[in-house]
């Protein structure tokens, strides 16, 4: 990667500006507002990719032609519903309820777009999350932080007093919002390489063991 090739991260999260820094690239971020409702009939699959490439697009205009933007959605799906971020505390209860000591998915898509020709990539993560049996109160006490408002689900993964998920073999940094190993393989096909350990780094920043890294990085699976 040339120093005239800067990415730009089309997102305010922390959590993915956290997750990205780990590639010790050189990047800018930028807010990208993009309507986030599902249209009609539309899969979980379609509905994050659309996002995720909307959300590149979105801020094409703000950067310079040799930029690779990339942007980001992330959908927590139980059954047949999309769980989005709660509107309210009454719904972020609701979803936590649902969600409680049942197995659901957390679909993360990905868009890389290169502004100067156009070119658009995109990556899919799935990733089953086990949750355990937490208790009402514990579910007041979490909403009472404030946290569950912004996530799609009402719940960080990685929240260090509720800590609601029970285990789990998947993408850590898929759930979060930015799955590294997705990131790297999609960029390694701009001729952009990381300076870093970025799957050891990932690892040892969320203190849990991956054990989908080595086959995402090889290409064995395409979730």
């Amino acid at each position: 990667m040339t120093d005239k090739t800067i990415l730009v991260l089309a997102s305010n999260s922390p959590r993915r500006r956290q997750l990205l820094a780990l590639g010790n690239w050189k990047y800018n971020a930028i807010v990208s507002d993009v309507d986030e409702s599902q249209l009609a009939g539309e899969a979980p699959r379609d509905y994050v990719l659309r996002l995720a490439r909307a959300k590149a697009l979105a801020v094409a205009e703000k950067v310079q032609p040799e930029n690779i933007i990339i942007g980001s959605d992330t959908a927590v799906i139980f059954g047949n519903s999309i769980f989005g971020k709660p509107k309210d505390e009454a719904e972020a209860e609701w979803m936590l309820k649902q969600l409680r000591g049942q197995t659901h998915q957390v679909y993360t898509a990905v868009a890389f777009y290169k502004v100067s020709d156009g070119k658009m990539l995109t990556e899919l993560c799935i990733t089953d999350v086990p949750m355990r049996a937490y208790s009402g109160d514990e579910i007041t006490a979490y909403i009472q932080t404030g946290d569950p408002m912004d996530k799609a689900g009402a719940y960080a993964i990685q929240h260090p007093k509720f800590q609601p998920v029970e285990s789990m073999n998947g993408c850590f940094a898929g759930v979060m919002g930015l799955p590294m190993c997705h990131v790297l393989r999609a960029l390694h096909t701009f001729d952009i390489h990381p300076e870093a350990d970025v799957p050891m780094a990932c690892q040892n920043l969320l203190n849990y063991k991956c054990h989908v890294s080595g086959a995402i990085l090889r290409g064995e699976t395409s979730d």
